[in-house]
Parts: C-alpha cells; structure tokens; sequence
C-alpha cells in the first residue's frame, strides 16, 4: 500500500452575497471570481443566483472550478456556472457549511443571509474580507476592489491547508 504524502490543499474561498443584484455589484462579484480562479482556488458560494451566480461566472471565465452549497434538495437548482453542486436540504442553515468549508469569506454587498454568513464565519476563526462599500462589523477586513479583496483574502490563509 502506498503511503500518502502530505500535499498542499487547494484553497476554498467563499464568496457571499445576495441573491439578486444590479449591474454594479455584478461587475464586483464578477471580478472576485475571476481574481479566486487565477490563482488556482476553487470558489465556493451558495450556488444560486445574485453575487453567487456573477462570482461563479467570473471564475469560469478563467477556467476555475466552482462549488455551489444548495438551500435545496435539487442539483438542478444551481446556476449554470456551478460544476459541484452540493444539495443541503437545510435552507438558511447551509450557511454555517459554507462558512465551515470556506478558508476565507468575500462578502460582496449583501443582505441578512449575507450577514449571517459574515458572523458565522468570525465566530469559526475564519477570516472574512469585505468589499467595499460594505458592512461595518468589528473583526472584518476591508478591501477597495475585488482584487484586493482576494489578495487580502490569501494572504490571511498563507500557510493553512495542508492535510
């Protein structure tokens, strides 16, 4: 029998937000998947629509590999740019499995799904990055632009994710 090695796991970087926005916030969302697949990261977020959807699509724009975590029973729920999609059957719940998943969080605009996301991760030791503008919440970092968001987002998980 071979004997595993230790490797470098790839990281998983959750992006939040609401499940419906306009151009703007679309643009943003876009360019953090896209800044999460150029560096080989695999972008996880809830799987449907808004910031998801844009996130997700950004990252396939680059040839990065998405995984969405359903409210829902159905993989048939997920947006077209989601290539694991993981039906929870816990509704808002399925939060806590995306902040558990997540190396780090990416709060793009967002709403109380969004907020629960912020908290929960905090309260897992996660690190949580927000784009600007965005929620003002003791313990978040604060990023100008996707890019930095995403930067920020590494560097605060140097040296985690070997198993």
């Amino acid at each position: 029998m071979k004997v595993p090695v230790k490797v470098e796991a790839r990281k998983q970087i959750g992006v939040i937000g609401a499940g419906a926005c306009g151009s703007e916030v679309r643009t943003l969302a876009e360019r953090v998947g896209r800044e999460i697949a150029k560096r080989g990261a695999v972008l996880l977020c809830g799987g449907l629509g808004g910031v998801m959807e844009a996130a997700a699509y950004g990252a396939k724009q680059e040839g990065g590999i998405t995984l969405g975590i359903l409210p829902g029973a159905l993989r048939e729920e997920a947006n077209l740019w989601i290539d694991i999609a993981v039906v929870s059957g816990m509704g808002h719940a399925r939060n806590a499995l995306i902040a558990q998943s997540s190396d780090a969080l990416i709060a793009v605009n967002g709403e109380y799904g969004t907020l629960s996301e912020i908290a929960l991760g905090l309260k897992m030791g996660k690190p949580v990055v927000v784009v600007e503008p965005g929620w003002k919440i003791e313990g978040i970092h604060r990023a100008k632009s996707p890019e930095e968001a995403v930067e920020l987002a590494f560097r605060l998980t140097e040296n985690k994710g070997t198993y």
